[in-house]
């Protein structure tokens, strides 16, 4: 697999999130309407980067 980053935007904006800007360097900003901001990183390659931001965004998925 070459990463999760397709699968994490893809429920981030299942959930609501939204894309507000680019981050620093490999990074990008997204919130949610109840005010929930996250970085996800361009090349999200570990399970465990995935699954502490899904935490961050209280999304009940593991990867």
């Amino acid at each position: 697999m070459n990463g999760y980053e397709k699968q994490v935007k893809e429920l981030l904006l299942k959930h609501g999130y939204k894309l507000i800007r680019s981050g620093k360097g490999s990074h990008e900003i997204w919130a949610s309407d109840k005010g929930v901001s996250v970085v996800v990183n361009y090349a999200c390659k570990s399970r465990h980067t995935a699954n502490s931001i899904m935490k961050a965004t209280d999304i009940d998925h593991r990867f």
